[in-house]
C-alpha cells in the first residue's frame, strides 16, 4: 500500500509525525516549568522534595520525547538537522547542556555523599527550567523570522554570523516566543502539581502561580501571534520551487487550511479554559484541558510552517537557501522504510498511557518523600 505513496505524500506524512512529537514536547515542558517553581511552592525541605518528586516522575518523558524529536528530524529531514545544528550550534549546545544537567540533577540530588551538594543540583534544575524553555521557544521562532545561513549546490550550509545561533536574541519576536514558552511551561507546571500533589498548602500556592504566569504568557503569545499574522512569510512557488516573500503568508495559511485554524482556535480556548477552571473553580483537572490545548495550538503552528507551499526553515539573507519539507527530506526509500516502522506508534502510545497511569496512581504526599520511603525519592 505504501508503494502507491509519492515522495511528497511521505514528506507530508513525516512532517505530520514530527509536528505531533514537537507539540507533545511543548506540553511536556511542564516538567521544566515545575522546576522553576520549586522555591515558590516549597517553603521547607519536605515541601520542596514533594514538588521535585511530583515533576521528577515525568522528567524521562520529556527527555525521551526530545530525543525522539531530534532523531526523527535527523532521519526524515536531515538537511534541516545539518543546517540548524551545524550552524546555530552555540544555542543548541546551550539547550542540550540544560537537559544534561537536568538528568544528572534528578538522579544525584538526594544521593548520599554527592560531591556538589543538594542545593547545587536544585540550581541546575532552575537553570534547565528557565533557560531550556526560553531557548527552545526562541529557536522555534526563527522558523518564522529566518536564520542567517547560505546553502550551496552541494547542500553545504554556511552560517553568516559569528554568533552561531545566539543572534536569535537580537530579534524581539524570537525573544517574545521564548518568554511565552517559558511562562506557558510555568503555568502548565503549576497546573500539573495541583493535579499531582497531596498538600492543600502547595496546591493553594500553585493556584496563585497559575494566574501569575498565565498573564505574561498571554501577553507574549498574543504579541508573537499578531506579529506572525501581520508579517510577510516565506512562500514557495509550487511549480519552480522558488522561495519568495508573500504578504500575510502565515495568516493566509490559516485561512486556506481550515483544519489548522480549527486546531488553533480550539487549542487556545482549551488552554484558557484549563487556566480558568483551576483559578476560578479550584479544579484539579486544568492540566488536561490546557495540556491538550497546548498540543493542538502548537500542532496548528507546525501546519502553517510546513504545509501549503511554505518554507519551514527560511534563510533571511538568501531566500533560495531556505529549507522546505521537499528539499530538506530524506529519500523516498528512507521515508517509506520509516513509515513502516511508524506503524508501531500506537503501541508506543499505549505503553506511555499505561506507564503514566501507573506512575500517577496516587498523589505525592509527605510520606512518599520521607527518608524511609519504600520507593526511589529524587
Amino acid at each position: 500500500m505504501l508503494d502507491a505513496l509519492t515522495h511528497l505524500h511521505l514528506q507530508q506524512y513525516w512532517w505530520l509525525i514530527m509536528s505531533l512529537v514537537g507539540s507533545t514536547l511543548v506540553f511536556l515542558l511542564f516538567v521544566q516549568g515545575g522546576q522553576t517553581l520549586i522555591g515558590a511552592l516549597g517553603k521547607n525541605e519536605s515541601e520542596k522534595t514533594m514538588v521535585i518528586n511530583s515533576i521528577g516522575r515525568k522528567w524521562e518523558f520529556t527527555f525521551t520525547t526530545l530525543v525522539v524529536f531530534a532523531a526523527g528530524m535527523f532521519a526524515s529531514f536531515p538537511l534541516f538537522y545539518a543546517t540548524s545544528f551545524g550552524g546555530a550550534y552555540y544555542v543548541w549546545k546551550l539547550f542540550l547542556i540544560c537537559f544534561v544537567l537536568q538528568a544528572v540533577s534528578f538522579e544525584f540530588r538526594r544521593k548520599k555523599g554527592n560531591i556538589l551538594g543538594q542545593k547545587v543540583y536544585e540550581g541546575f534544575l532552575y537553570f534547565n527550567g528557565f533557560v531550556g524553555t526560553f531557548v527552545l521557544g526562541a529557536a522555534v521562532a526563527t522558523f518564522f523570522t529566518g536564520s542567517e545561513f547560505i546553502r550551496n549546490e552541494y547542500n553545504l550550509s554556511f552560517w553568516q554570523t559569528e554568533l552561531y545561533g545566539l543572534e536569535i536574541l537580537l530579534n524581539f519576536t524570537n525573544v517574545a516566543l521564548g518568554l511565552a514558552i517559558l511562562f506557558l511551561a510555568r503555568t502548565l507546571g503549576a497546573l500539573y502539581i495541583i493535579n499531582n500533589v497531596k498538600s492543600d498548602t502547595i496546591i493553594q500556592r500553585a493556584r496563585k502561580q497559575v494566574i501569575i504566569n498565565a498573564l505574561p504568557f498571554l501577553v507574549f503569545f498574543l504579541y508573537f501571534m499578531i506579529r506572525v499574522f501581520l508579517m510577510d512569510g516565506f512562500a514557495v512557488n509550487p511549480e519552480t520551487k522558488e522561495v519568495f516573500m508573500a504578504s500575510h503568508k502565515y495568516f493566509n495559511n490559516y485561512l486556506e487550511m481550515p483544519l489548522a485554524l480549527i486546531f488553533f482556535l480550539a487549542g487556545v480556548v482549551l488552554v484558557l479554559y484549563g487556566i480558568a477552571v483551576s483559578w476560578l473553580k479550584e479544579s484539579h483537572k486544568g492540566i488536561w484541558f490546557s495540556g491538550i490545548g497546548t498540543v493542538l495550538t502548537v500542532l496548528s503552528i507546525f501546519f502553517v510552517l510546513g504545509y501549503n507551499n511554505t518554507s519551514f526553515y527560511p534563510s533571511s539573507i538568501d531566500l533560495q537557501s531556505s529549507l522546505t519539507i521537499e528539499n530538506a527530506s530524506s529519500s523516498p526509500y528512507t521515508l517509506r522504510t520509516m513509515t513502516y516502522i511508524s506503524m508501531l506508534v500506537p503501541f508506543v502510545i499505549a505503553y506511555i498511557y499505561y506507564a503514566w497511569r501507573a506512575i500517577d496512581k496516587h498523589k505525592v504526599s509527605k510520606e512518599d518523600v520521607s527518608d524511609d520511603a519504600e520507593h526511589h525519592v529524587y
